[in-house]
């Protein structure tokens, strides 16, 4: 039963993760693929059906859907797996630093780790862009900085579990400490609990870049990025929801195989 079980996960996984490798590779080579400049305003082109030359029709400025959809992947799921793998290589050198040295240095991150999850994220969030100015860059900041504390705090519980082994002692006696020690101890053992937090919470990070970007704090215009494409078709959603639909169905389609291949990878592991 659990062969089988495993033998589901991984064609699951399998099957997501492809679907997000094309869905990546679409943003990639969104300049090749885009059939019109996405940025183009021509008003007497505003709300065309879709046709072959437009095959998601126009928007409220005449600008072609499915070029700015694909141009949209790159805010949307290249900025949340920058931030991920940002917050992630930083928090396992600070969370293993920390392991590794104990003492006041693990008290005062403790205590600071504390004080900044006392706060919900996206709190933290919104704090940090309105002192930094709401566009891109600051959000990238203010998100990667969010997630750098929760990851450090849990890699750093994760490396004094290790810390304890009776190999990371053998390695010690070997003359192997500080960043050999985490590269080639630490790191190899807690990898595969990064890979499926990082997995799952990807979704996440789309969501929270989506929603800061409807309300004007993320991504700003012209920029395409689905959820400010969502915001920008609101207005329109009674004669046309389709400006509104498409955004939305890619980033809950892009979340939930994020979210399968999370749960994949929980369950080979």
């Amino acid at each position: 039963m659990n062969l089988l079980r495993k033998s589901r996960a991984h064609i699951i996984g399998l099957f997501s993760f492809s679907l997000l490798v094309i869905i990546g590779l679409l943003g990639l080579f969104a300049p090749i693929l885009m059939p019109h400049d996405p940025l183009y305003v021509d008003i007497t082109k505003k709300f065309l059906a879709p046709s072959w030359e437009y095959p998601f029709g126009t928007d409220h400025l005449g600008r072609c859907v499915l070029s700015r959809m694909l141009l949209g992947i790159r805010y949307s799921f290249g900025s949340a797996l920058a931030i991920q793998l940002v917050a992630i290589v930083l928090a396992v050198l600070l969370g293993a630093f920390v392991a590794l040295k104990r003492g006041f240095i693990d008290k005062l991150f403790i205590r600071i780790c504390d004080i900044l999850l006392a706060f919900p994220t996206l709190v933290l969030a919104f704090g940090m862009l309105g002192v930094l100015g709401p566009n891109l860059k600051n959000l990238l900041i203010a998100l990667i900085f969010t997630q750098l504390i929760y990851y450090s705090r849990m890699i750093r519980s994760l490396c004094i579990g290790i810390n304890e082994k009776d190999f990371i002692k053998a390695a010690r006696i070997t003359g192997t400490t500080g960043v050999k020690l985490i590269i080639r101890h630490f790191i190899p053992n807690i990898l595969p609990v990064i890979i499926t937090i990082v997995a799952l919470d990807i979704g996440k990070v789309i969501l929270e870049i989506a929603g800061f970007s409807f309300i004007g704090l993320g991504v700003q215009a012209p920029m395409p990025e689905w959820g400010m494409m969502v915001s920008e078709g609101k207005q329109y959603i009674r004669q046309h929801p389709e400006l509104m639909l498409y955004p939305g169905l890619a980033i809950v389609l892009v979340v939930l195989l994020f979210n399968q291949l999370a749960n994949s990878l929980k369950k080979v592991n």
